[in-house]
């Protein structure tokens, strides 16, 4: 995204136009302790608690149905709490949801933009609502639409526009007022490969930029790619937290794969894995390879050395660390596509506004 001399995405002043308690400088982007939300007899959302540092990608990992956008909705003011307490920049959500408006954008599962309208005239008419001017509207609809690379497109209604596009201008139109903070609902759902990936890099710029981003995901990839930590919730509970590499490490050790040459050393080899390592590989024999848990990555030299030594030639070797996948199966007893739906907010039609 190109940006105008002076122009940010994100304005970072987080004391909104307001006579009421200004947002408070602060660290700390969301903090939420003990968040509930319960739909009849389901409980969506039990006792979730969340701290989002400013300046960082945050990812809400988890399938369909695990109380991720209700999450988000409560945050966001668009879901009444049941229970717990939450605040954004330091200003109370519950209290003050007029000023948590001002510190936020959402751009949820489904575009909210008119498709009866141009995209010029879709952020026009965001900056309106929103309560800037209509000068300053069409000024910062121009900004967005160059921003997001949709100049070109900007007097196209939308019905000619592709899921991509649709999607950039929702986020675009999330930013017609430069909040600080992006509530992210699954932006990828629906895309391509290719378009998914230029929507990651927008993200991306966001945060570059000085946005700070809350994003809802069921994608493991997408999760590794952008989060900077990551919660892993599922049936309404949050079961893990933080990095990448914390939680790839949580669930077990790396592990060491050769390929020797020749198949019929691959017994010789295993056992010099095994003597080296102290642990009893796995092997395949009809394609010469052999897996072993690694504790120390340091002893692959040792096993190389060995292996030599006796005369065993290698083709491959590789060490590999536990996917996400691996992390959520062992953290829930299933793969986030195998989770059981449960009722969610995610029919926007059937939002409850908090008031």
């Amino acid at each position: 995204m190109v940006k105008p001399p002076g122009a940010t995405l994100c304005d970072m002043n987080l004391t909104p136009d307001t006579t009421s308690t200004p947002a408070r400088p602060t660290d700390v982007a969301v903090q939420a302790s003990g968040l509930v939300k319960v739909f009849g007899d389901n409980r969506a959302v039990d006792s979730i608690d969340l701290d989002v540092r400013r300046g960082e990608i945050y990812g809400v990992l988890g399938p369909n149905g695990a109380g991720k956008t209700t999450t988000l909705m409560m945050l966001a003011t668009l879901l009444r709490m049941d229970g717990g307490e939450a605040s954004i920049f330091g200003v109370d959500v519950r209290r003050e949801p007029h000023i948590i408006r001002q510190l936020i954008g959402v751009t949820g599962q489904y575009a909210s933009v008119d498709e009866n309208l141009t995209a010029r005239e879709n952020l026009w008419l965001f900056g309106r609502l929103m309560g800037l001017g209509s000068a300053e509207s069409k000024r910062r609809a121009l900004d967005l639409l160059e921003q997001f690379g949709l100049e070109e497109a900007a007097n196209r209604p939308i019905s000619a526009f592709s899921g991509g596009m649709r999607r950039r201008l929702d986020l675009a139109a999330s930013l017609i007022t430069r909040p600080p903070l992006i509530f992210l609902d699954e932006p990828t759902t629906g895309l391509d490969p290719r378009t998914r990936g230029q929507m990651w890099q927008t993200i991306r710029d966001l945060v570059a930029d000085g946005c700070t981003v809350l994003l809802t995901t069921q994608y493991l990839d997408e999760a590794d790619q952008l989060a900077d930590r990551i919660a892993v919730i599922d049936r309404g509970r949050m079961v893990a937290e933080g990095t990448t590499d914390h939680l790839k490490g949580s669930v077990g050790q790396s592990s060491l794969h050769l390929q020797v040459s020749d198949h019929e050393h691959i017994g010789r080899a295993a056992g010099l894995v095994e003597q080296i390592l102290g642990s009893v590989p796995v092997l395949t024999p009809e394609a010469g390879t052999i897996t072993a848990p690694l504790d120390n990555t340091g002893r692959t030299a040792d096993v190389l050395v060995a292996l030599r030594d006796a005369d065993i030639s290698v083709a491959s070797v590789a060490m590999h660390k536990p996917t996400l996948d691996e992390v959520f199966l062992a953290l829930t007893g299933h793969a986030t596509e195998d989770g059981s739906p449960a009722p969610d907010s995610t029919d926007y039609q059937e939002l409850e506004v908090a008031r």
